[in-house]
């Protein structure tokens, strides 16, 4: 290959044009000034979106990385930028995202020095990312670039973090550009995917579980195939409701906060569970409780790209060593029984999973699950919700139906303030579809400020807020933990309307469940990023309980 000189920051930029990179979310620091100012000349390629916070951008690319299966790109600056950017770096190791966090550092004859903003990313990042490296030579640059792109996609996904110290930006680089990235994926032998169909045959009331990362379109389909040829009930882990069209028969419900107690009950007197992709953490096992490690009693097929992650919690009596789409393509391709024993089970669980579904009854003039049965009825089903955390997305994960794959973006991590950043990013992604944002008053809060990013890009996002004045879930606890002792969990909210209108985005606020649907009609009318603001009675905590009920079960 022919050796041309450049800067390290356009070497850097060369690289990233050459592994497929189309998309880049920032806040701009002058520590990697090299970089941004070959982004300039890349600008045609690579769309750079600068962002209002590091935590924004960090959950933006996170979300990239989501959709698409490419690792999502995020440039921040050194000491707070990187500290700030952490949040999503954590959730993407925790819900197996390919991200690439590029932190700028100090020059390196500053280094070890207590230097302005000099932090150890390499010790900072170690617990939260498949690889954290330091580039120290600018010739080396598009080897760090590479490894990073093929770690992050490769086996169990996750973020990659490379600090880039302002010398190496602007030193130069003579070696040349690489080859583009190839990911590495394990496949499942056909012999165990032959045993595990062996199995599954001599089971009774079989479960299959679905999660985790590397699904893509087909990977559904044929998944879907396998499911409706054995006729198998399907549940999903925590935040993974998208892998599997829960209007479908087989689909019998999720394993996430708040699961239907009869779709438990149903897992734990299962004689064997084909679960494909989860990782069967502590939120989709309600603490480790719904299947007890390190055996559990039902007879347990994994599937999982990750060798460090099967038999870790729970010795798998089949632990297969597969990405999830090779191992749904065999699946697929198996020959259906002439009949199966469980097409009863089956049948139950899925009328339970349609009764659990309804809506309910609440406390106040907002019925959040109403809403989402209107949004069920109304969205067309490549919409993408984008999520945070708190009890209002309890409702979200109860009563929404998702039908495609991918149109769930929620951190598994559990971390606040994601919504809103998330579906800005998928609306870049994906500006065809309708792209909603649920977030709490206090979620919403923590990242709202992105607001001000969709607007400046004209990214026509529609934002839910729904505004109990608390920290709900926290507030939950204590209520039912420690009864009239509740402190630090009252919030006192701005006009969220009045505010996403200083943003200069549409904005609408609802106080009953009937002005819902108007509102959220004009607001995907107005073409513009708009905010609905839904006020929702404290007492109605959850889907199955009120704050009055919890206080008074405590006593």
């Amino acid at each position: 290959m022919e050796t041309i000189s450049r800067s390290g920051g356009q070497a850097l930029v060369e690289a990233l044009k050459i592994h497929g990179s189309d998309l880049a979310f920032c806040v701009p620091g002058e520590s990697y000034l090299a970089v941004l100012d070959a982004l300039y000349d890349a600008r045609d390629t690579i769309r750079l979106i600068s962002c209002r916070q590091e935590g924004g951008a960090a959950n933006m690319a996170e979300a990239y990385g989501k959709l698409t299966g490419r690792p999502g790109i995020c440039f921040v600056t050194r000491g707070p930028g990187a500290t700030n950017a952490s949040i999503g770096v954590h959730t993407a190791f925790q819900d197996s995202t390919p991200m690439i966090l590029f932190v700028g550092q100090a020059a390196q004859d500053h280094l070890d020095r207590e230097a302005f903003q000099e932090v150890d990313f390499r010790a900072m990042f170690a617990p939260l990312a498949k690889w954290a490296a330091e580039i120290r030579d600018p010739d080396r640059i598009p080897e760090y670039v590479a490894r990073a792109f093929h770690v992050a996609t490769s086996g169990r996904p996750g973020p990659v973090v490379l600090s880039m110290p302002e010398d190496v930006l602007s030193g130069e680089c003579k070696t040349p550009a690489t080859k583009r990235y190839q990911k590495s994926e394990p496949s499942a032998s056909r012999e165990s995917v032959k045993r595990a169909h062996a199995m599954l045959m001599r089971a009774e009331n079989p479960f299959m579980v679905l999660g985790g990362p590397g699904w893509n379109a087909e990977a559904v389909a044929n998944i879907r195939k396998f499911a409706e040829a054995l006729d198998l009930p399907v549940c999903t882990s925590f935040r993974a409701k998208d892998r599997f069209d829960n209007n479908l028969p087989n689909y019998c419900g999720d394993l996430g906060i708040g699961a239907d107690p009869k779709l438990v009950k149903r897992i734990e007197d299962s004689d064997l569970l084909l679960v494909v992709g989860a990782r069967l953490g502590e939120m989709t096992t309600a603490g480790y409780t719904r299947l007890k490690p390190p055996v559990a009693k039902q007879t347990l097929i994994h599937v999982h790209p990750d060798a460090n992650e099967l038999d870790r919690v729970y010795q798998a009596d089949l632990a297969i060593l597969s990405g999830v789409a090779p191992f749904a393509r065999a699946a697929s391709e198996l020959t259906p029984p002439a009949r199966v024993a469980w097409r009863g089970f089956r049948r139950d669980a899925r009328n339970d999973y349609e009764a659990y579904a309804k809506p309910v009854a609440c406390p106040g003039d907002v019925n959040p699950s109403d809403i989402y049965a209107w949004l069920n009825d109304k969205l067309p089903a490549n919409a993408i919700i984008a999520n945070g955390a708190g009890n209002y997305a309890g409702w979200l994960h109860r009563f929404y139906r998702y039908r495609a794959f991918p149109t769930l973006l929620g951190p598994t991590s559990g971390a606040m303030g994601y919504g809103v950043p998330a579906a800005v990013a998928a609306k870049l992604v994906h500006p065809d579809r309708i792209v909603v944002a649920c977030a709490g008053d206090g979620c919403f809060l923590m990242n709202g400020q992105e607001l001000a990013t969709a607007v400046q890009y004209n990214v026509p996002i529609v934002v839910l807020v729904f505004d109990n004045g608390m920290y709900g879930t926290i507030r939950m606890h204590q209520e039912r933990d420690f009864p009239g002792r509740t402190i630090g969990t009252d919030l006192k909210n701005p006009d969220f309307a009045a505010l996403s209108r200083a943003y200069g985005a549409a904005a609408f606020h609802v106080k009953r469940t009937s002005e819902f649907a108007a509102a959220f009609l004009e607001a995907v009318e107005a073409k513009k990023p708009a905010l609905i603001h839904i006020s929702v009675d404290p007492e109605a905590i959850s889907p199955t309980t009120t704050l009055t009920k919890l206080r008074e079960r405590s006593r």
